[in-house]
Protein backbone atom coordinates (compact mmCIF):
# COMPACT_ATOMS: atom_id res chain seq x y z
CA UNK A 1 0.00 0.00 0.00
CA UNK A 2 2.93 2.33 0.75
CA UNK A 3 5.76 1.02 -1.44
CA UNK A 4 8.21 3.83 -0.64
CA UNK A 5 7.99 3.13 3.08
CA UNK A 6 8.16 -0.62 2.45
CA UNK A 7 11.26 -0.29 0.27
CA UNK A 8 13.00 1.84 2.91
CA UNK A 9 11.63 0.15 6.01
CA UNK A 10 15.09 -0.61 7.37
CA UNK A 11 16.02 3.08 7.31
CA UNK A 12 12.80 4.06 9.04
CA UNK A 13 13.33 1.45 11.76
CA UNK A 14 16.86 2.74 12.29
CA UNK A 15 15.60 6.33 12.59
CA UNK A 16 12.77 5.25 14.89
CA UNK A 17 15.13 3.42 17.23
CA UNK A 18 17.53 6.38 17.25
CA UNK A 19 14.64 8.66 18.23
CA UNK A 20 13.81 6.34 21.13
CA UNK A 21 17.48 6.20 22.15
CA UNK A 22 17.73 10.01 22.12
CA UNK A 23 14.55 10.35 24.17
CA UNK A 24 15.39 7.77 26.83
CA UNK A 25 19.03 8.79 27.25
CA UNK A 26 18.39 12.54 27.22
CA UNK A 27 15.49 12.26 29.67
CA UNK A 28 17.53 10.13 32.07
CA UNK A 29 20.38 12.63 32.09
CA UNK A 30 17.93 15.55 32.28
CA UNK A 31 16.38 14.05 35.42
CA UNK A 32 19.82 13.87 37.04
CA UNK A 33 20.62 17.44 36.02
CA UNK A 34 17.21 18.67 37.12
CA UNK A 35 17.43 17.03 40.54
CA UNK A 36 20.86 18.49 41.23
CA UNK A 37 20.01 21.96 39.95
CA UNK A 38 16.69 22.03 41.77
CA UNK A 39 18.50 21.15 44.99
CA UNK A 40 20.94 23.99 44.34
CA UNK A 41 18.09 26.43 43.78
CA UNK A 42 16.33 25.45 47.00
CA UNK A 43 19.21 24.70 49.38
CA UNK A 44 22.41 25.71 47.61
CA UNK A 45 22.94 29.12 49.12
CA UNK A 46 23.45 32.31 47.15
CA UNK A 47 26.27 31.10 44.88
CA UNK A 48 24.93 27.67 43.88
CA UNK A 49 21.37 29.00 43.63
CA UNK A 50 22.63 31.78 41.38
CA UNK A 51 24.48 29.33 39.14
CA UNK A 52 21.43 27.08 38.87
CA UNK A 53 19.16 30.06 38.23
CA UNK A 54 21.42 31.35 35.46
CA UNK A 55 21.52 27.89 33.88
CA UNK A 56 17.72 27.63 33.85
CA UNK A 57 17.10 31.11 32.48
CA UNK A 58 19.86 30.98 29.86
CA UNK A 59 19.01 27.53 28.51
CA UNK A 60 15.24 28.02 28.48
CA UNK A 61 15.50 31.36 26.71
CA UNK A 62 17.83 30.38 23.86
CA UNK A 63 16.69 28.27 20.87
CA UNK A 64 17.40 24.55 21.03
CA UNK A 65 18.54 24.57 17.40
CA UNK A 66 21.18 27.21 18.14
CA UNK A 67 22.35 25.23 21.17
CA UNK A 68 22.75 22.06 19.09
CA UNK A 69 24.80 23.90 16.46
CA UNK A 70 26.92 25.37 19.27
CA UNK A 71 27.65 21.95 20.80
CA UNK A 72 28.32 20.40 17.38
CA UNK A 73 30.90 23.11 16.68
CA UNK A 74 32.37 23.12 20.19
CA UNK A 75 32.85 19.34 20.37
CA UNK A 76 34.19 19.01 16.81
CA UNK A 77 37.79 17.83 16.27
CA UNK A 78 38.76 21.35 15.14
CA UNK A 79 37.89 22.70 18.61
CA UNK A 80 37.65 20.56 21.77
CA UNK A 81 37.86 17.31 19.85
CA UNK A 82 35.34 15.56 22.10
CA UNK A 83 33.23 13.85 19.44
CA UNK A 84 31.95 14.22 15.92
CA UNK A 85 29.09 11.74 16.38
CA UNK A 86 25.88 13.78 15.85
CA UNK A 87 23.82 11.39 17.99
CA UNK A 88 26.12 11.93 20.98
CA UNK A 89 26.10 15.69 20.41
CA UNK A 90 22.30 15.67 20.13
CA UNK A 91 22.00 13.63 23.33
CA UNK A 92 24.16 16.13 25.22
CA UNK A 93 22.28 19.09 23.82
CA UNK A 94 18.83 17.64 24.46
CA UNK A 95 19.85 16.60 27.99
CA UNK A 96 21.06 20.09 28.91
CA UNK A 97 18.05 21.77 27.31
CA UNK A 98 15.46 19.45 28.86
CA UNK A 99 17.27 19.54 32.21
CA UNK A 100 16.46 23.23 32.57
CA UNK A 101 12.73 22.51 32.36
CA UNK A 102 13.02 19.49 34.64
CA UNK A 103 14.83 21.68 37.19
CA UNK A 104 11.85 23.99 37.57
CA UNK A 105 9.38 21.13 37.78
CA UNK A 106 11.35 19.35 40.50
CA UNK A 107 11.94 22.62 42.34
CA UNK A 108 8.18 23.22 42.40
CA UNK A 109 7.68 19.68 43.70
CA UNK A 110 10.24 20.21 46.46
CA UNK A 111 8.62 23.47 47.49
CA UNK A 112 5.24 21.74 47.65
CA UNK A 113 6.47 19.58 50.56
CA UNK A 114 5.75 21.07 53.99
CA UNK A 115 8.97 22.59 55.30
CA UNK A 116 8.18 21.25 58.77
CA UNK A 117 8.69 17.70 57.47
CA UNK A 118 12.16 18.64 56.25
CA UNK A 119 12.96 20.26 59.59
CA UNK A 120 11.75 17.15 61.40
CA UNK A 121 13.95 14.95 59.23
CA UNK A 122 16.98 17.14 59.91
CA UNK A 123 16.25 17.14 63.65
CA UNK A 124 16.33 13.33 63.55
CA UNK A 125 19.87 13.50 62.25
CA UNK A 126 19.33 13.08 58.54
CA UNK A 127 21.69 14.98 56.28
CA UNK A 128 20.40 17.37 53.64
CA UNK A 129 20.91 14.73 50.94
CA UNK A 130 19.24 12.02 53.03
CA UNK A 131 16.27 14.27 53.76
CA UNK A 132 15.94 14.98 50.06
CA UNK A 133 16.10 11.29 49.17
CA UNK A 134 13.91 9.80 51.91
CA UNK A 135 11.45 12.57 52.76
CA UNK A 136 11.18 15.21 50.05
CA UNK A 137 11.49 13.36 46.73
CA UNK A 138 9.02 10.53 47.54
CA UNK A 139 6.35 13.16 48.23
CA UNK A 140 7.37 15.57 45.49
CA UNK A 141 7.26 12.86 42.83
CA UNK A 142 3.47 12.69 43.10
CA UNK A 143 3.11 16.31 42.05
CA UNK A 144 5.78 16.28 39.33
CA UNK A 145 4.66 13.18 37.40
CA UNK A 146 2.17 15.06 35.12
CA UNK A 147 4.52 17.91 34.14
CA UNK A 148 7.43 15.48 33.71
CA UNK A 149 5.23 13.50 31.37
CA UNK A 150 4.56 16.64 29.34
CA UNK A 151 8.29 17.40 29.22
CA UNK A 152 9.03 13.86 28.04
CA UNK A 153 6.43 14.16 25.30
CA UNK A 154 7.96 17.48 24.24
CA UNK A 155 11.39 15.83 24.24
CA UNK A 156 10.17 13.16 21.81
CA UNK A 157 9.15 15.90 19.41
CA UNK A 158 12.32 17.93 20.07
CA UNK A 159 14.47 15.01 18.91
CA UNK A 160 13.43 15.96 15.37
CA UNK A 161 15.59 19.08 15.64
CA UNK A 162 18.63 16.80 15.89
CA UNK A 163 18.22 16.17 12.16
CA UNK A 164 19.73 19.65 11.64
CA UNK A 165 23.11 18.33 12.84
CA UNK A 166 22.74 15.11 10.80
CA UNK A 167 21.67 12.79 13.62
CA UNK A 168 19.99 9.90 11.82
CA UNK A 169 16.75 10.00 13.76
CA UNK A 170 13.25 9.67 12.34
CA UNK A 171 12.96 13.06 10.63
CA UNK A 172 16.44 12.86 9.11
CA UNK A 173 15.72 9.43 7.64
CA UNK A 174 12.35 10.58 6.31
CA UNK A 175 13.90 13.61 4.63
CA UNK A 176 16.63 11.40 3.17
CA UNK A 177 14.05 9.07 1.63
CA UNK A 178 12.02 12.03 0.38
CA UNK A 179 15.00 13.49 -1.49
CA UNK A 180 15.40 10.16 -3.27
CA UNK A 181 11.74 9.57 -4.11
CA UNK A 182 9.95 12.96 -3.96
CA UNK A 183 7.04 11.10 -2.40
CA UNK A 184 4.70 12.19 0.40
CA UNK A 185 4.96 8.77 2.04
CA UNK A 186 8.11 9.50 4.10
CA UNK A 187 6.31 12.37 5.85
CA UNK A 188 3.37 10.08 6.57
CA UNK A 189 5.80 7.61 8.10
CA UNK A 190 7.36 10.39 10.20
CA UNK A 191 3.98 11.53 11.51
CA UNK A 192 2.89 7.99 12.40
CA UNK A 193 6.26 7.31 14.02
CA UNK A 194 6.07 10.28 16.39
CA UNK A 195 2.39 9.63 17.05
CA UNK A 196 3.17 6.03 18.02
CA UNK A 197 5.55 7.35 20.68
CA UNK A 198 3.69 10.32 22.12
CA UNK A 199 0.18 8.84 22.36
CA UNK A 200 1.13 5.68 24.32
CA UNK A 201 3.34 7.88 26.50
CA UNK A 202 0.36 10.11 27.30
CA UNK A 203 -1.74 7.09 28.25
CA UNK A 204 1.08 5.68 30.41
CA UNK A 205 1.57 8.96 32.25
CA UNK A 206 -2.19 9.26 32.80
CA UNK A 207 -2.30 5.74 34.21
CA UNK A 208 0.58 6.43 36.61
CA UNK A 209 -1.02 9.70 37.68
CA UNK A 210 -4.32 7.96 38.45
CA UNK A 211 -2.49 5.28 40.45
CA UNK A 212 -0.70 7.91 42.50
CA UNK A 213 -3.93 9.77 43.20
CA UNK A 214 -5.54 6.50 44.30
CA UNK A 215 -2.54 5.72 46.52
CA UNK A 216 -3.07 8.94 48.43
Amino acid sequence: MFPVIGDNLGLFVQGYLTTILLTVTAMTVALLIGTVMASFRVWGGAILAGIAGFYVEFIRNTPLLVQLFFYATLFAPANLGVTRDPVIVATIGLSIYTGAFVTEVIRAGILSVDVRQIEAARSLGLSQAAALRHVVLPQAIRTVIPPLGSITSALVRNTSIASAISARELLFVGLLVHTRTFSFEPFLGILVGYWSLTVPLAFAIGHVERRLVYAR
